[in-house]
């Protein structure tokens, strides 16, 4: 379900997604991979945003974002991917649309449905059989919730600093994929350490 443009305020959150048209993929390539990636940090100097989970997939992707000011965090997506649909089409001889469909996006409410939907989205590469572990793929931010220390260049917004990387790791290993209140309030409560 699309969002409504009155519902992009600052300090909302947004899952946005998109999947390309049938039979190609996004990116053949870890050049491919970068260069989006590039792109995205270059539009976040002008559109300030902080992410809780992304995952490139060869065919499509997942962003949950939180707006940080007052301009539209779908112009970031706009932005971006309109300058590498060019670079795809230029690299590969391509000229027409890449995309399935307009850029897809929902409004996120509340740090439960985050921790669900940041588990969906580290679990994709796994799910679609591309690695056997999170984070063994390079093209999600899993490493960073997993790890204090992983350099990471795109400002990072995390649950109010309070779920610890081993909960999160013990979390998406889990075969739940569903929280009660009761086991987000168990998994979120030490707040002295962060992520």
């Amino acid at each position: 379900m699309r969002c409504s443009e009155k519902q992009f305020k600052p300090g909302s959150t947004f899952h946005i997604y998109n999947h390309v048209i049938e039979d190609y993929d996004l990116f053949y390539e870890d050049e491919d991979y970068n260069y989006l990636l590039n792109l995205f940090e270059d539009n976040l100097k002008k559109i300030p945003a902080s992410i809780y989970a992304y995952c490139l997939m060869p065919n499509h992707y997942h962003f949950l974002i939180r707006q940080d000011s007052d301009v539209k965090i779908f112009k970031l997506f706009n932005n971006s991917f309109i300058s590498y649909a060019k670079h795809f089409n230029h690299k590969y001889s391509r000229k027409d649309p890449i995309f399935r469909s307009p850029l897809q996006h929902i409004k996120v409410d509340n740090d439960l449905y985050i921790l669900q939907l940041s588990k969906y989205i580290h679990l994709n590469p796994v799910r679609k059989e591309l690695v056997d572990n999170p984070e063994d793929w390079e093209y999600s931010d899993y490493k960073r919730w997993i790890d204090n220390h992983f350099p990471f260049k795109i400002p990072f917004a995390n649950l109010n600093k309070k779920l610890l990387p081993i909960k999160y790791t013990e979390f998406v290993n889990s075969c739940f994929n569903f929280l009660s209140y009761s086991e987000y309030l168990q998994l979120t409560s030490d707040k002295s350490l962060h992520i």
